[in-house]
């Protein structure tokens, strides 16, 4: 055989591999319902992220994908429930990073850590949070509020999506770093914040875009900063909080996981899976116009990225002295 041959035959063999390997996931997983866990109410980011994943992931791997919420305990009682599913990949988690990497700091569960009890899959989107204040809030923009809190300790409450999540310890950063004093409010997942603020039932929150953008576009929320590093290109003249000179910098991502147990082949199945989703145009077009970006890591860098994060999280929490109410 001629090196010319041998090396035709190398490339086609590999060619081959690689475009049975997505017909090996459809065939393995076709006829096996695949749900998709949310720990959160409908209505939040972790949710919208779970739906824009079930419809082509189902396609992909030639099964159906249902999304079922599971709000509250911090989302430890959907995480618990993942970890303890049987480990062949028809049991997933849309895990919000608040939940992976905060909740295990402040309020900790006996017999169950994310860290430890959950396997990373992939990357879904990374968003930063807004900051949104009720329509009839006395303050139009980021200065006057915090003029406003200053001058009113104690009389402005926020909701957030539960005790130890991202957006708790986001605005309690916050209160930190502006000597301020706001009243936090949990709630049971983002979807149900939302309505109160909405309803007047709380002043403000501090969330990701996705679920505030059709309530600012339509006047019924006032969006006040931004939390990441540069401005939203769906609300280019809001501010960032390090604009204001608030040195306020916190996103949050959402994944997929799996149980711990969860075989090598399953889990490289579903993240190629999830990688064509989030790396396709529609995905990726459509988390842009929720304020999101399309970010897919595969389960190892996903694992850094969580552990770094977790301690990252914990220096803020023993400095800023940030407790679970």
């Amino acid at each position: 055989m001629t090196r010319i041959s041998r090396r035709a035959l190398i490339t086609g063999g590999a060619a081959a591999a690689a475009a049975s390997f997505m017909g090996q996931a459809a065939a393995q997983t076709a006829g096996r319902p695949i749900t998709l866990v949310v720990p959160a109410a409908a209505g939040g980011t972790t949710d919208i992220a779970a739906r824009l994943l079930a419809e082509p992931l189902g396609k992909i791997l030639g099964t159906s994908v249902v999304v079922d919420n599971r709000g509250g305990g911090n989302g430890n009682i959907a995480g618990q429930l993942v970890a303890r599913a049987p480990a062949d990949g028809t049991t997933l988690l849309v895990q919000y990073s608040g939940y992976q990497c905060i909740s295990p700091l402040l309020q900790p569960v006996t017999g169950f850590d994310p860290g430890k009890d959950l396997k990373p899959i992939g990357n879904l989107i990374d968003a930063p949070q807004l900051m949104v204040v009720r329509s009839n809030f006395p303050a139009n923009n980021f200065a006057e509020f915090i003029q406003y809190a200053k001058a009113n300790p104690g009389k402005i409450n926020y909701a957030s999506s539960g005790n130890g999540s991202l957006q708790h310890v986001t605005t309690e950063l916050l209160k930190d770093l502006t000597k301020t004093f706001l009243v936090h409010i949990p709630y049971r997942g983002t979807g149900q914040a939302l309505t109160d603020l909405l309803g007047g039932a709380v002043d403000f929150t501090i969330t990701t875009p996705p679920p505030l953008l059709p309530h600012i576009r339509s006047g019924k929320l006032k969006a006040l900063m931004v939390t990441g590093r540069t401005r939203l290109a769906v609300l280019p003249d809001i501010p960032t909080a390090t604009e204001r000179d608030v040195p306020l910098v916190a996103s949050s991502w959402f994944a997929v996981y799996g149980p711990n147990g969860i075989p090598n082949d399953t889990l490289g199945r579903i993240s190629a899976a999830v990688k064509q989703v989030v790396e396709s145009d529609h995905f990726r077009k459509r988390a842009e116009e929720q304020g999101a970006k399309a970010v897919f890591l595969g389960s190892a860098e996903l694992a850094r990225l969580a552990s770094s994060e977790r301690d990252m999280w914990n220096r803020i929490v023993k400095l800023s002295g940030i407790k679970a109410d």
